[in-house]
């Protein structure tokens, strides 16, 4: 695989995605998590920001311990005691990197860092030297580089590569960026910056205006060969670029982006089940990818496709990503296939006449209930088979309604009308009756 088809994903879910509101990590849950994102085959984790805390310099010096594959970078502002703070942790490293950074944009140098552009490059400068002469592999991220001056960026950019740096990150740190212009400053930048081509272009984009991913796309396609995610796309504010959804988007639409990961695609989900495990901080159910309805169908149109081909409604397998199954849950959109194939499942054959019963209750209990789980179902399949027994057994008029036993748990009586069995079981002349087009879903 060649360096121009190759994407580098760097994850920085125990870094910047740790900064999000309620999802800081201990000592012992930044390990776990930094050992499954080596299973999941990321090629540089951002173990934390050393600086910070005695915890976390002590959380990354145990992951550049332990985990021996990935590169592992530690963030450093550009001053001198974050720097050498951050390679005293991760010098034992197999394949240390720093990662340092400084603002370049004016709303950021006049407001926050109360410095010249003249002294910003320079500091760039000399912080990315201090760097190199402890550490091969340094990055360099001008914070705020979409509201940065484009000529001065530049300028910054071309210093630093001087000073030594091998990747160049260019943060859209705000998500103020959408894809076009992002993609247009990373071809700006490659066609201005001298030196820039003997570096590593790197894209870190939030998600404040949703466009993470697409703006991370975009940049690939304008010449970025690393990207920076995390898991479940946490991260400050409305969270980072999500690295399920970047990777499964080259993977599942390579005639679009036709480049390649190192990810482990089956271990996304079980990532994500840790995280989740480890903050506490659920995963909203339609999240792309790995969201608990990503592979979950209720309409009775979706379930018949699904039932006939999952290529009808399914883009990638659930396995592809490391999720056990599809699910067709079963509520009120739901259709008789999806009903017969549970019926199946739970090992009742039924033909056309007791599923309609059955489907006939089932949306009754529906409209009460959002799910209906398996017991449900048993107890309708119940109290039709002991209906149409009883039935058999009195021998009524031809035409004459089935009961249902109206005290059954399952019973969908809203309010509890005892009469409703009645009004919904029709004779099997009545249901033979019925339009075909009924049985498509």
């Amino acid at each position: 695989m060649s360096d121009r088809d190759q994407v580098r994903i760097f994850d920085t879910t125990l870094r910047d995605g740790e900064q999000s509101p309620g999802c800081s990590m201990n000592f012992a849950e930044k390990r776990r998590l930094a050992h499954q994102l080596e299973r999941l085959g990321v090629d540089i984790i951002e173990a934390g920001f050393p600086i910070s805390s005695d915890g976390d310099f002590q959380a990354v010096q145990a992951v550049t311990q332990e985990v021996r594959r990935p590169v592992i970078a530690a963030l450093a502002r550009c001053c001198q005691d974050d720097i050498e703070r951050a390679w005293q942790a991760v010098k034992s490293a197999a394949r240390p990197r720093i990662h340092t950074f400084l603002a370049t944009s004016d709303i950021h140098l006049l407001h926050k860092l109360r410095i010249s552009r003249r002294e910003c490059l320079e500091r760039a400068r000399d912080s990315v030297r201090l760097a190199k002469s402890l550490c091969e592999d340094v990055e360099f991220s001008p914070e705020d580089a979409t509201r940065s001056d484009t000529d001065f960026l530049c300028e910054v950019l071309e210093a630093v590569i001087d000073a030594g740096a091998t990747t160049i990150n260019i943060p859209d740190t705000v998500g103020y960026a959408v894809p076009e212009e992002y993609a247009e400053l990373i071809r700006t930048l490659r066609q201005q910056v001298r030196g820039i081509a003997k570096v590593t272009i790197s894209a870190h984009c939030h998600n404040d205006l949703g466009l993470a991913v697409a703006n991370s796309l975009a940049a690939v396609s304008a010449g970025v060969r690393q990207v920076e995610c995390t898991i479940n796309g946490i991260g400050e504010r409305a969270g980072n670029a999500s690295l399920e959804e970047l990777v499964m988007a080259m993977r599942v639409r390579p005639d679009r982006y036709p480049y390649k990961t190192a990810v482990v695609s089956e271990q996304l989900f079980p990532a994500s089940q840790l995280l989740t495990e480890i903050t506490g901080v659920p995963v909203q159910p339609n999240k792309a990818i790995i969201g608990q309805n990503a592979f979950a169908h209720e309409a009775g149109i979706h379930q018949d496709g699904m039932i006939k081909n999952a290529l009808t409604y399914e883009i990638m397998t659930p396995q592809s990503v490391g999720v056990p199954f599809t699910r067709l849950v079963l509520g009120k959109h739901s259709g008789r296939h999806a009903l017969r194939l549970r019926c199946e499942k739970l090992g009742f054959q039924l033909d056309r006449y007791e599923l309609d019963l059955v489907y006939r209750l089932f949306l009754a209990l529906a409209d009460r209930v959002k799910v209906i789980d398996d017991y449900s179902v048993l107890d309708l399949v119940r109290q039709v088979r002991i209906a149409g027994a009883s039935a058999q057994r009195s021998s009524t008029e031809a035409g004459s309604n089935v009961d249902i036993d109206p005290r059954s748990p399952a019973h969908p009586s809203p309010g509890g009308d005892p009469l409703l069995a009645s009004r919904l079981i029709p004779t099997r002349n009545e249901t033979e009756q019925q339009e075909d087009y009924l049985w498509g879903v």
